[in-house]
């Protein structure tokens, strides 16, 4: 398996792997494919040195990504980061999502991002189960927030810390 920063090239396979999550109601808000123009500014903000768009290469196609983004866009929130995981569906099961994720866990730091958060659906347990393996913890819940077919449907805010607090940008201000 291998693991390498997203190119632009592999912009259809990002798009196609996404789309493939919307049918099944458990992994995204979008109840309609999107387009791979409307993606292209989404993946021009990802860049390697700080908001990186990671992909498991699997020889002819990408098996699965992650991207990091920015959380809220203000300057306080500059050591935070959402994580966006994503595995094509055939491929589900064999460890990509585990190897993406803790790869950008053992990135984070080095990108300067302390803190990582997840928004992932209540009823999506296979994702929930999955972060918590990789030391998320559940920071919140936005109850009912989402319309899907008709459900309402909570929104689980997980997270977790990858450096200790004494060395977290912020804990200066915190003493």
């Amino acid at each position: 398996m291998k693991i390498r920063h997203a190119e632009r090239k592999d912009l259809p396979s990002l798009v196609a792997i996404y789309n493939a999550a919307i049918p099944g109601r458990t992994a995204t808000a979008d109840t309609q494919p999107i387009p791979i123009e409307s993606r292209e500014a989404w993946f021009l903000e990802h860049v390697p040195d700080r908001h990186p768009l990671w992909v498991v290469d699997a020889g002819e196609a990408v098996a699965a990504w992650l991207g990091l983004s920015s959380f809220h866009g203000r300057p306080a929130y500059s050591a935070t980061a959402e994580v966006s995981l994503y595995v094509q569906p055939e491929a589900q099961g064999h460890g990509l999502g585990s190897a993406l994720l803790a790869h950008a866990i053992e990135q984070a730091p080095a990108l300067g991002l302390s803190t990582l958060l997840a928004f992932i659906f209540a009823h999506n347990t296979a994702s929930l189960v999955l972060f918590s393996r990789h030391g998320f913890a559940r920071w919140g819940l936005l109850p009912g927030v989402a319309a899907l077919d008709g459900t309402r449907r909570d929104l689980t805010i997980l997270g977790r810390t990858t450096v200790p607090l004494s060395h977290h940008p912020a804990a200066g201000a915190l003493a």
